[in-house]
């Protein structure tokens, strides 16, 4: 219940801050922005899984690419403000950092299809030159594939405190939801925006079962992330 609590709090903030300038024009308090932009994104991923018993582990890495779209609605005294949607391809998972004695290698890439809906706030140039960005909101996702990466004489007799039970597990949830936010710059200029943000995921939902009869209490996503984002403007607000 808490989680679904935070993740209906994050979209209620996001939300709010899409339609409270609506009623901020009409006390003439900030400057009214219909600012609409897209483009494309692409990043790179360094990704875990919170388990719970837990698993040692190190970053799996992987790419990220998708499309983004923002719209401005308000320019709040410094404070430009603006709602971004993205709609990206993420490879992500978990890779064990085994240390039994064996030679034993194990990744598994889960494959999503991630929405993240994010609150974004600025302070800086708005149409030429660079302005610090602010963005933070949920994010749903639907798993597209699983594959496991096994290396190594297989041998899980001496895995620390026997916990095996993730080999060969089938997904039990494949719709994902969590928390994201980050910071970064934007460069606008006459043909386009450019922004670079470094972000950071907490998963609430979780892959595996997580039920009395489950192997684990706890099995969610937790990815740092570095992206790259091209959009451009399609309409913009006349100054």
């Amino acid at each position: 219940m808490k989680r679904q609590f935070l993740v209906l709090t994050a979209i209620a903030l996001t939300l709010l801050a899409a339609i409270a300038p609506s009623s901020t024009l009409k006390a003439q308090v900030g400057q009214p922005r219909k600012d609409f932009a897209i483009g494309a994104n692409a990043g790179y991923l360094m990704t875990q899984m919170d388990f719970t018993p837990t698993i040692k582990q190190s970053y799996k890495k992987s790419p990220t690419f998708g499309l983004t779209a923002r719209y401005i609605c308000e320019k709040y005294f410094t404070t430009i403000c603006g709602v971004q949607m993205e709609l990206n391809i993420a490879n992500i998972g978990w890779k064990e950092l085994i240390e039994d004695g064996t030679d034993n290698t194990y990744s598994r890439d889960l494959t999503y299809l991630q929405i993240p809906i994010l609150m974004q706030m600025g302070w800086g140039y708005e149409r030429r030159g660079c302005k610090f960005i602010f963005e933070a909101g949920p994010q749903i996702g639907f798993n597209l594939s699983s594959t496991e990466h096994r290396g190594g004489t297989w041998d899980t007799s001496h895995r620390p405190n026997n916990v095996t039970g993730q080999y060969g597990m089938e997904v039990d949830h494949r719709f994902d939801y969590g928390i994201t936010g980050g910071a970064g710059i934007e460069l606008s200029s006459p043909i386009g925006h450019f922004m670079l943000t470094a972000r950071y995921y907490y998963g609430l939902g979780d892959v595996f079962d997580n039920s009395k009869k489950g192997t684990f209490g706890r099995s969610a996503h937790q990815t740092v992330s570095a992206r790259l984002t091209y959009i451009l403007d399609i309409v913009k607000t006349k100054q």
